[in-house]
């Protein structure tokens, strides 16, 4: 992973609502695989204190970075974790690493 796309990431992320809503996205993204349920983004608006226009806003900042990926069903928005990047980012950040 080049030092760009690594800083992209953890940029989007340095954002308190944004690392709150990622987190959110993460949890229901693990949950979905032990009840087969998608991460609908309107499920995830009554958790957090933050409007529908701002979620909207740090939604596109994080696909942006690609920490997610959204798609569209039907009305709903579905947020899913994008585990390659998680696992990229991952291996840099564990020690010992090697280059960047």
């Amino acid at each position: 992973m080049d030092t760009q796309k690594l800083a992209k990431m953890l940029k989007a992320l340095s954002h308190p609502n944004r690392l709150e809503l990622y987190l959110e996205i993460a949890r229901k993204h693990e949950a979905s695989f032990k009840t087969g349920c998608d991460c609908f983004v309107s499920d995830i608006i009554g958790s957090l204190n933050i409007g529908a226009p701002t979620i909207s806003h740090h939604l596109k900042e994080l696909a942006n970075a690609g920490l997610i990926v959204t798609e569209r069903k039907g009305k709903f928005l579905v947020a899913r974790v994008n585990e390659k990047a998680v696992e990229e980012v991952s291996k840099v950040l564990t020690f010992p690493h090697s280059t960047v």
